[in-house]
């Protein structure tokens, strides 16, 4: 009997190796070699060379192991020691910024930016509306402080001129508050905020709720083939940032089949996550999580408090923001809808994202959550919070119970004075507290909110390192995170987010061969240069997407 185990075992041996010779694999149809490759697998391992098949890594190791399986066919690019990075990705983009009306984005100070209104007033038509775009914040300028109505009255007197602040609020000068009619009898309303100056007087400040009595313009109608190249144009940008993945958080059903539009005819070069704000549209036919590697629907999109000027707290704003103690921020959506909806969307299997700022808005959030856990559990949908500024120790063990994640931006880069001004010096460096989420296990990725704050990932790995701020501040120096955690979260952390973390987000064999070509080394190079670095080429499923003339050679 062992003899014949014997022969039955050499048989077994012979027909696999025959099987190997018959049936060698394919060629890779690419190897990048010479590199410092940062796989972000599990250890965090470097190799020198990736082998790519088919759109995906066949091959991760040494330059020799990797290039003895190049065939005929097979292109070989040589990385001359670039460093090579997963494709990143932004678990937070609305757009690159720009768009209609006054660019205040080289602004800075505050008189560069009322010469830039004054300007566009003097070429435009008498009484002609003027509206400003989002692409800038106070914290860009000198005075670090925002243009209310008297410094815009001096700007442009008879003209009306809204200044868009972000996504929450608008600023208007008298011209604008007569043509709208709010006075300075106007009551607050609900989930709003009409600011005033000390003496009771408007000071232009429409926050959240109170921006819905201004109706700007539509902006000029744009055939379906136009919006589809503009489209198309904004992940050219975004691809030459090295972004390889972006989730829109909360967008509507028009936007949504422009991507599908764009997927359908083979041009999409980025990876899309798609999360649908307001309620998801139901009788449109999408379904919770449809979709592919390329475009896919991520869930929906709530929001329970404003943004810096709006965060929802405990406690009082820091004074003079604080009104004598009774200004505690803005609850948007009331504790019994929100949670009524939230428990909605659970019942019709839709995953959930709330935009939460403060502590009061993220203790809401958790009942809702945990009231919709009881219905039908969400521990294992990866549900989450978007921002989560000032979570608190105690959100922590709540959080992982119910399997949430953390969706998370260096918003303290552009805004952290101005954050410490409203909040006091408690609140104002804790905002988003990387080290606190993430010494908790809990689930964290990385992004911009762009264009609230600028896209190019290599600057939000470099404050989540840092805690540095445009002013020149470290803000929050116990809740900086090292530049592998960084790394994590810019890319394994925003696959986490759809379940995709066993096939992008990492360097490894069997994933979507995404990376991103750095012009210096991440991992080394002074804490300083982080946000120099430029992307020298992006490629997407194996496929150069992107390039600087500065580029790998063949």
């Amino acid at each position: 009997m062992p003899a014949v185990r014997s022969t039955m075992l050499n048989l077994l041996i012979a027909s696999i190796t025959l099987a190997v010779v018959t049936h060698p694999q394919p060629s890779p149809d690419l190897i990048l070699f010479n590199g410092k490759i940062v796989t972000v697998d599990a250890t965090f391992s470097y190799a020198e060379a990736v082998a790519i098949r088919d759109g995906r890594f066949v091959a991760v190791g040494s330059n020799a192991d990797v290039r003895r399986l190049a065939g005929a066919g097979t292109k070989e690019t040589d990385l001359r020691g670039r460093t090579v990075v997963p494709g990143l990705g932004d678990s937070h983009l609305h757009g690159v910024g720009g768009g209609p009306g006054v660019d205040l984005s080289r602004a800075r100070t505050l008189q560069q930016l009322l010469d830039v209104i004054g300007e566009r007033a003097r070429r435009a038509a008498p009484g002609e509306l003027i509206v400003t775009n989002s692409d800038w914040h106070e914290g860009q300028l000198k005075e670090q402080r925002l243009p209310l109505r008297r410094d815009l009255d001096a700007a442009a007197p008879k003209h009306p001129v809204v200044v868009v602040r972000g996504g929450h609020e608008y600023i208007l000068n008298s011209a604008a508050l007569e043509r709208w009619k709010i006075s300075k009898t106007a009551p607050q309303p609900d989930g709003g905020r009409i600011g005033r100056y000390e003496d009771g007087e408007l000071n232009g400040e429409l926050v959240d709720r109170a921006k819905e009595a201004v109706k700007l313009p539509a902006p000029p109608a744009r055939s379906f083939e136009r919006r589809l190249a503009d489209q198309i144009a904004d992940y050219r940008k975004l691809s030459a940032a090295g972004l390889t993945t972006v989730r829109h958080p909360g967008g509507p059903i028009e936007q949504y089949r422009l991507i599908q539009e764009i997927r359908r005819r083979g041009q999409l070069d980025m990876r899309v996550v798609f999360l649908f704000r307001p309620m998801p549209p139901e009788p449109s036919g999408v379904k919770p999580d449809e979709g592919d590697e390329w475009l896919r629907v991520g869930g929906s999109k709530l929001g329970v408090d404003g943004g810096f000027e709006g965060g929802w707290m405990r406690e009082p704003y820091a004074e003079p923001w604080g009104e004598g103690g009774t200004y505690r921020g803005l609850n948007t959506m009331p504790e019994p809808r929100f949670s009524s909806t939230v428990r909605e969307l659970n019942r019709a299997g839709w995953r959930v994202w709330t935009h939460a700022v403060g502590d009061a808005a993220i203790d809401q959030v958790l009942n809702a959550y945990e009231a919709a856990n009881a219905d039908r559990p969400i521990t294992s949908r990866r549900w989450g919070i978007e921002h989560a500024f000032i979570a608190r120790p105690e959100h922590f063990p709540r959080i992982r119970r119910l399997g949430l994640g953390i969706s998370a931006q260096h918003h303290l880069y552009l805004a952290g004075p101005i954050l410490s001004k409203y909040w006091g010096p408690e609140r104002g460096p804790l905002t988003t507290p990387m080290r606190a989420f993430l010494d908790a296990g809990v689930p964290t990725s990385a992004g911009t909110d762009s264009p609230v704050v600028p896209y190019p990932p290599p600057g939000v790995i470099a404050h989540f390192v840092t805690r540095r701020t445009l002013s020149g501040a470290v803000m929050g120096a116990d809740q900086a995170i090292s530049r592998e955690q960084a790394l994590r979260a810019s890319t394994v952390g925003n696959a986490w987010l759809t379940f995709e973390e066993d096939v992008k987000g990492s360097i490894a064999p069997g994933k979507y061969a995404d990376l991103a070509v750095l012009s210096g080394d991440i991992m080394s190079c002074p804490d300083e240069q982080i946000d120099r670095l430029t992307i020298l080429m992006t490629m997407v499923g194996g496929r150069t997407v992107f390039e600087r003339p500065d580029r790998p050679q063949r």
